[in-house]
């Protein structure tokens, strides 16, 4: 019996030093190139700022995005659901140039003025670089899985200074419903590693703040350690966040359809969506919507950080986040949508604390998270960035939101190639009469 134990503690320790070995140059890989990614992508943004007539050549820079895809990205422009299929089922491998194809058009699309994120240029760093180690390594196909989602964790918790959200999210996202802990270990040392490897680059992450506020409610006398009204408000504003992060993925994808029924000439897409993002920024009159969304513009810009104060959005700022958004990405211009969407969340929920007299700060925290949840189907990953970017206090509404807005979202998401492993709705349970429906047929009414 001892003999099996230690064997068994024997295995453990060779499989961890094992991956330990391999993952190590791949996190640092990562980690070092998207430190990178971050610094030309502050840059750029900040030289956007001093020379606002770039925003003019946005059209021009959708064509050479488009160009350079046409020209040397081949099955590169899949981007994510590229990563998820090769992790699903390995095949044709993810190619060596998605790595600095992604990095360059996504610094383009920023530049311009475009209005995208980074999670997505970050992903695709950790998995094409992950791919390209297996082939050094000469992994085989079980372990090669297994390094592209550690990949994904990677690059995710080193663009966002979340390790341990990166591998929570990497075992998450592939398929809806199911966690394969197989990759876990790996995952874990790759989000660790990864983060640890920008921060000695000297590249910083944005902070939020979140007010203290008293949760808890006095009932009868009693204190409760949970709010029921405040509960109540977060269950009813995370079903809104669901619902906006499923108009959001549909959005881009009518986008992108609208733009390839009636475009016929495909470079002409990207210019046409350049020409509408910059109709609608002298509509509105604020280059708000532009760009990453996270460093302010001018004086009284709407922000991701602003959004945790009182006063820091308008009403609709969500939404024309989400429509800038949807442009960008669904007529050809690079970049991650997840920065967006904790734009949209953040003032989304700026909005609805106003509205619902709530603390505007941990409504703009759930709002950041719970938007993201909904769109990708992570709401475990969710929470978790929720506890590592803005503190414990608050995890229990943290997990309300995100699931709840889980739930809300549908069943589709931002990846295609996200597989639904199970449904959200127990089987059987949607063709299931309702209750109203049956008294209603009880009295024949």
């Amino acid at each position: 019996m001892f003999k099996k134990f230690l064997s068994n503690q024997l295995d453990l320790l060779k499989y961890f030093i094992r991956w330990a070995i391999i993952i190590t140059p791949v996190a640092i890989a990562i980690g070092s190139l998207v430190a990178l990614f971050l610094w030309l992508l502050n840059r750029a943004t900040l030289f956007r700022f001093g020379h606002n007539w770039l925003l003019f050549l946005l059209p021009l820079a959708g064509v050479v995005i488009h160009l350079l895809y046409k020209w040397y990205g081949q099955s590169a422009e899949r981007g994510n659901n590229l990563i998820i299929d090769e992790i699903h089922q390995p095949g044709a491998g993810v190619p060596k140039r998605m790595a600095p194809l992604i990095l360059v058009t996504t610094v383009i699309t920023h530049l311009f003025g475009g209005s995208a994120g980074r999670e997505g240029t970050a992903v695709q760093i950790g998995g094409s670089l992950a791919n390209l180690f297996a082939g050094i390594f000469k992994l085989d196909e079980a372990d090669k899985k297994t390094i592209l989602t550690a990949g994904v964790a990677a690059g995710f918790g080193a663009v966002f200074g979340t390790p341990l959200t990166g591998t929570i999210f990497a075992l998450e996202v592939i398929a809806i419903g199911r966690i394969n802990y197989t990759a876990l270990l790996p995952c874990l040392i790759a989000g660790l590693i990864g983060d640890i490897t920008v921060s000695a680059w000297g590249i910083k992450h944005t902070l939020y703040h979140v007010d203290i506020v008293d949760t808890g409610q006095v009932l009868y006398g009693q204190h409760l350690p949970v709010s029921l009204i405040l509960l109540a408000k977060v269950i009813a504003a995370a079903a809104i966040f669901g619902l906006v992060s499923m108009a959001f993925a549909k959005a881009v994808h009518l986008v992108k359809s609208f733009s390839l029924k009636w475009i016929k000439v495909n470079w002409l897409i990207p210019v046409c969506g350049g020409l509408v993002i910059i109709g609608l920024t002298f509509l509105l009159g604020r280059p708000d919507y532009l760009g990453l969304g996270v460093t302010p513009e001018h004086s009284g810009s709407v922000t991701v950080v602003s959004a945790f104060q009182h006063g820091g959005s308008m009403a609709f700022s969500w939404l024309w986040k989400l429509i800038y958004t949807a442009i960008t990405l669904g007529t050809g211009f690079k970049g991650g949508e997840v920065t967006p969407l904790f734009y949209i969340g953040a003032t989304l929920g700026n909005t609805l604390g106003e509205l619902m007299n709530a603390p505007i700060g941990l409504f703009a925290a759930l709002g950041f998270i719970a938007v993201f949840a909904g769109a990708t189907n992570t709401p475990l990953a969710c929470t978790i960035m929720g506890i590592e970017l803005f503190g414990g206090e608050y995890a229990l509404f943290f997990a309300v939101a995100c699931f709840t807005a889980y739930f809300f979202s549908g069943e589709g998401g931002i990846y295609p190639a996200q597989r639904v492993a199970h449904a959200k709705l127990p089987a059987g349970e949607a063709a299931k009469p309702k209750y109203l429906h049956r008294m209603l047929a009880k009295y024949k009414l």
